[in-house]
């Protein structure tokens, strides 16, 4: 069996014809916009929540530093949910205060003019 050789092409390749961009128009969220989905998801919040409590109606004793009382079971749990949220942001809102008073100090220093440079002396030969 033989094989023959297949000719080169003696013209140069065509260069490859790309289509030109077309500039799509983005859509830039607003405030507006994020108010709206924010709303959206705090009503799905309350509506999960609401569930949630008319399912746990069962009343419990809580005591709590010294006081007893009975609560139904999905308000307990809501009132411990609470009180660990704000055990976590209490530290957090503190901690953003220490920082925006060191920037706060850092911006002042900075707007400050310093006092103009001074030469240093010139010395007199040896």
């Amino acid at each position: 069996m033989t094989t023959v050789d297949p000719v080169p092409d003696p013209r140069p390749p065509e260069p490859a014809v790309t289509p030109p961009v077309v500039q799509q128009h983005v859509v830039r969220s607003t405030r507006t916009s994020q108010v709206w989905s924010a709303v959206i998801l705090f009503a799905l919040v309350l509506l999960f929540l609401l569930i949630f409590i008319l399912q746990n109606g069962q009343r419990v004793k809580v005591s709590f530093l010294g006081s007893h009382g009975h609560l139904p079971l999905a308000v307990a749990m809501l009132f411990a949910a609470v009180a660990g949220a704000l055990l976590v942001a209490i530290p957090g809102i503190v901690r953003m205060v220490q920082l925006r008073r060191v920037a706060r100090r850092h911006r002042d220093a900075d707007l400050q003019i310093p006092p103009p440079a001074q030469a240093p002396p010139a010395q007199v030969g040896p």
